[in-house]
């Protein structure tokens, strides 16, 4: 019952303990991912956009210079000039070398006729009156027309200006590469899923996409989802969403846009979350072990106090029993000295009859005279018994008196010789007869000898030998009681002598008899040690000081 009670009790401390240390843990956790997701999500957004603005003004700027340079040439040229095709081609290697991306160059009177042409192409003498960048250029003055096929059936697109000489009016246009332009609005494309590609106001491409078209073909997005500065949309492509950023020139009607999945511009969230992640999964491994560790030590703890606590209880209990069989013991041995002082006052008066004539001279005289001693030897031998144990049992304060330690031993033999021959323990004494006599306690010390000499009984069982010894050395009476049973393991040694540690089985020893031994020793001035090996016995050494008693 108290296995399932501390069960359900560690179970109980492990649940709170995780609750009350994960739960601000996950919280803490979800909410520092959301506010960083939240964080680059607008950080990702902004930076498309940024890149979309910066990219379409690094476009507006290369139209910008290439439409300079030609406006300069056709400034600083006459129409004769610029007819010869040896100063034409001058003009374009220089504004080639200046700016660069011109494929060709041609000067173009009012009537749209080609008049000189430079480039990879047979343009010359083409009429181009009725192509409707033409209008635009002469009403306009500098015009950059969309991308188209044109006589050539390439898909490009040209810069062109107007030039009013006097009553002539001519025009100066330049195709520009566009695998050049191409080129530079597609560097703004990052990673694996981005995209950056020119619009017109119509959707078509002006520039290859990556992943959604080729140029001059019809392009998905609105334009009219974009506003007048640059604006960022958010669409779902084939079951992926998709950022758009789309930022407007401002020299030609065109809408640069870039595309990304925010995915992919968020792989370092990803990585930030993959190690939030990885460092809250160690917290809570963490955490976990702790708790099990730390609540598997707590019960485990309150355990043994519980056992403790148990033992204690049972020691204190059998303390009680034998405080009580003691009373009853010394009442019982005074209760039978009045019957023995009875037998022994009979068999004195039985022997005094048997000593007048008349009983002198009957036969049954010596069978007589033999059962009457008999009788009186086994009363002293009872008397004597219970006085010993009178003087064990009583209670005394302890004072000094004349103590013979061989005679104390022997009489508390007396008292344990029943007991250890019951159990086939024989108990052998050699002692010294030449200990002198000293001022001690002598119930004092018979308890120490009956504590030692019933713990060597009990420590053996059934089957053994008690050595007791008594010799004198330098200032001390030693006595030692060695026994032949089974040890005492070398890490219980030190804790022999401590109150209520027993090695006897629960119920069967109070662990006090050792400590009160320990005790009493000290209190006479005296050692008490301990020698065991296991298997081998254990031998307990009294060391007693000689103090010579006054003389009386």
């Amino acid at each position: 019952m108290k296995t399932a009670l501390y069960t359900n009790l560690q179970k109980k401390i492990i649940v709170v303990t995780l609750v009350v240390s994960l739960a601000p843990l996950f919280i803490l956790g979800a909410m520092m991912y959301y506010q960083f997701a939240r964080i680059y999500t607008i950080y990702t957004g902004e930076e498309i956009k940024n890149r979309a603005r910066s990219q379409a003004e690094s476009v507006d700027l290369f139209l910008k210079e290439r439409t300079a340079i030609l406006s300069a040439m056709a400034d600083t040229h006459s129409f004769e000039d610029i007819t010869n095709e040896k100063n034409l081609a001058h003009i374009f290697n220089v504004m080639n070398s200046r700016a660069g991306a011109f494929v060709d160059l041609g000067v173009i009177d009012e009537q749209g006729i080609h008049r000189a042409y430079v480039g990879p192409y047979k343009l010359k003498g083409l009429n181009y009156y009725k192509q409707p960048w033409f209008a635009e250029v002469i009403s306009r003055g500098v015009y950059i027309s969309d991308v188209y096929l044109g006589f050539r059936q390439l898909p490009h697109f040209i810069i062109a200006v107007s030039r009013q000489e006097e009553d002539k009016l001519w025009i100066l246009r330049a195709t520009i590469d566009p695998a050049i332009f191409g080129q530079i609005v597609r560097s703004a494309q990052f990673g694996k899923t981005g995209d950056a590609y020119i619009v017109n106001e119509d959707s078509v491409f002006q520039t290859n996409s990556r992943f959604n078209g080729k140029i001059l073909s019809e392009c998905r997005i609105d334009t009219k989802l974009f506003g007048g500065h640059t604006t960022l949309i958010e669409k779902e492509d084939n079951g992926k969403k998709l950022l758009y950023a789309g930022s407007r020139l401002k020299n030609v009607k065109w809408l640069l846009i870039i595309s990304q999945e925010p995915a992919e511009q968020m792989s370092g969230l990803m990585v930030a979350r993959n190690i939030e992640i990885l460092i809250i999964f160690a917290g809570i491994l963490a955490i976990v072990i702790a708790t099990v560790f730390t609540s598997r030590l707590t019960i485990n703890r309150l355990k043994q106090a519980d056992t403790r606590m148990n033992k204690l209880n049972a020691q204190l209990v059998q303390s009680d029993k034998l405080a009580a069989l003691g009373k009853m013991a010394a009442g019982v041995a005074h209760e039978i000295n009045n019957p023995l002082a009875v037998i022994m006052q009979k068999t004195g008066w039985m022997k005094d009859l048997l000593e007048e004539e008349e009983f002198k001279e009957s036969e049954n005289y010596e069978e007589y005279n033999d059962s009457i001693n008999k009788i009186e030897e086994h009363a002293e031998r009872a008397g004597k018994v219970i006085h010993n144990m009178l003087g064990y049992a009583r209670k005394m304060e302890p004072h000094l008196e004349d103590v013979n330690i061989n005679e104390t031993i022997n009489q508390t033999i007396s008292l344990l010789n029943n007991y250890a021959r019951n159990n086939n323990i024989e108990i052998r004494t050699e002692l010294n007869d030449n200990l002198p006599v000293i001022a001690s306690d002598q119930a004092r010390l018979q308890q120490v000898f009956m504590n030692l000499i019933s713990n060597a009984i009990d420590a053996i069982g059934k089957n053994g030998i008690i050595n007791v010894n008594s010799k004198c050395k330098d200032s001390d009476v030693i006595i030692e009681i060695k026994d032949n049973g089974p040890g005492i393991p070398v890490e219980e040694q030190k804790k022999v002598f401590e109150p209520f540690f027993t090695t006897k089985q629960a119920g069967k020893g109070t662990g006090l008899g050792l400590w009160i031994c320990y005790t009493i020793v000290e209190k006479l001035g005296g050692t008490l040690g301990l020698s065991s090996k296991t298997g081998k016995g254990t031998s307990i050494t009294v060391k007693i000081p000689i103090v010579i008693p006054e003389k009386k």
